[in-house]
């Protein structure tokens, strides 16, 4: 009797998502994975991240959810179901709140996240200091080169390297589509981390009501918007500030400029000179804030070619106004992990189980991307339809993420499984 060989996964990019469809794959004997990561340990820039009620249930999905509530934050009680408080930019004003039942304002220090996923990994699984350069499809199998000149040699591979892929132009050109680049978006953020015992101080201080601190918030103003929330249990106030340039359709960033450097905190008040004492206050807490120039990615005409599939950054990087985009990667891994983990997928072709994964994913990535965009013309007062009515805002902010949140994963899957002939109770991974 002859045993079947494994089906060989590579995946490249060890970011969260990455990470997280490892972790999952791993647990299958039918499977051999294999993550390759450019730099020479794993490690995430960035500061906090917000994950909605779907993301959560990703996370949970693929076994994560005792890991993540390690290092998470929620809102606290009796507020624990507020996703966001709207206020008013010049002097926090209540404007409505965003409601997530259960969830809530779920957040994590990217580092910490990442570091917990790691640490599960299984020996072996993680290979350090290997950056792509050039895939190749031949026959029955998909070959990736590396810039040490070492290759691996799979059967289907997954790149999850980030906006900055080196591999979606060879998923673009092999669907005849022309090639894309990150996009500048015309948003720079200030970002800080505030100790929230210092921040409670200060507000006091300042006669600022010191439930701001309390619950996650959002200050909103023309061109420029401030999102506030926990990390770190609580200890550490997350802080955003975004500021827009809509002087022209088509901003550029300079080829040559660094997309994070420091920034002095001048800088930052200037930026938002004008803004009530619950923002100004907020701000001079970051002695030294680093500034962003966010870049997001067009909507791709196909995240599949053959054998080599697209997901998180690397397929839909997006603007971060719905805390939407390492959610986004979440469902990518969940996804293909539940379709790759059914035995089945040993017998079915690589080519049917990607594709199936782009008709099903696809679409609402797309959307997401979207709507985080809108998202952003709506917070800072530019959306056609609402623009700075407080009534309609508060009342269009209560409901907008519904749809965001509630979204069925377990739906899309099985439409998968009947595109793939599968039936759709039996042999679930």
């Amino acid at each position: 009797m002859t045993t079947q060989p494994a089906l060989r996964i590579g995946i490249i990019g060890g970011g969260i998502s990455g990470v997280a469809l490892a972790l999952d794959l791993c647990r299958h004997s039918h499977l051999e994975v294999q993550l390759f990561e450019s730099a020479p340990a794993f490690g995430e820039v960035g500061a906090g991240v917000s994950f909605g009620a779907n993301a959560v249930r990703a996370i949970a999905g693929l076994g994560l959810a005792e890991p993540y509530a390690q290092v998470a934050d929620r809102t606290p009680e009796p507020w624990q179901d507020i996703w966001f408080e709207w206020r008013r930019g010049s002097d926090a004003g209540y404007l409505g709140a965003s409601v997530a039942p259960g969830v809530g304002q779920s957040s994590v220090h990217r580092a910490d996240f990442l570091d917990v996923l790691a640490s599960r990994l299984p020996e072996g699984v993680a290979r350090f200091n290997k950056r792509a350069v050039a895939v190749e499809q031949q026959g029955a199998g998909v070959r990736v080169r590396f810039t040490d000149g070492s290759d691996y040699r799979g059967d289907l591979l997954i790149a999850a390297d980030g906006i900055k892929s080196a591999l979606r132009n060879h998923v673009l050109e092999g669907i005849g589509a022309a090639p894309a680049a990150p996009r500048f978006t015309g948003t720079c953020a200030y970002r800080g981390m505030i100790d929230s015992l210092r921040l409670r101080e200060a507000y006091r201080a300042a006669g600022v009501d010191e439930h701001l601190v309390d619950v996650p918030q959002m200050y909103l103003g023309l061109d420029g918007h401030i999102l506030t929330f926990p990390v770190k249990q609580g200890r550490i106030i997350n802080v955003v500030a975004f500021i827009s340039d809509r002087s022209r359709p088509d901003p550029q960033w300079p080829a040559d400029a660094p997309w994070v450097r420091e920034a002095s905190q001048r800088e930052m008040l200037d930026a938002f000179a004008g803004w009530g004492d619950a923002a100004r206050v907020l701000l001079e807490c970051i002695p030294a804030p680093t500034h962003w120039a966010l870049h997001d990615l067009a909507e791709l005409p196909g995240y599949v070619h053959g054998r080599v599939a697209l997901i998180g950054d690397a397929a839909h990087a997006m603007l971060p106004h719905q805390g939407a985009g390492a959610g986004q990667g979440l469902e990518d891994a969940w996804f293909l992990a539940r379709l790759l983990g059914d035995p089945r997928a040993r017998d079915a072709a690589p080519e049917a189980l990607l594709a199936a994964y782009d008709a099903l994913r696809r679409p609402r990535a797309c959307r997401v991307q979207r709507t985080s965009w809108e998202a952003g013309e709506l917070y800072e007062l530019r959306d056609p339809q609402v623009g700075d009515d407080e009534q309609a805002l508060g009342a269009t902010l209560a409901s907008r993420f519904d749809w965001l949140w509630n979204h069925d994963l377990e739906a899309d899957l099985a439409d998968a499984r009947r595109r793939l002939g599968w039936e759709a109770l039996s042999h679930c991974a």
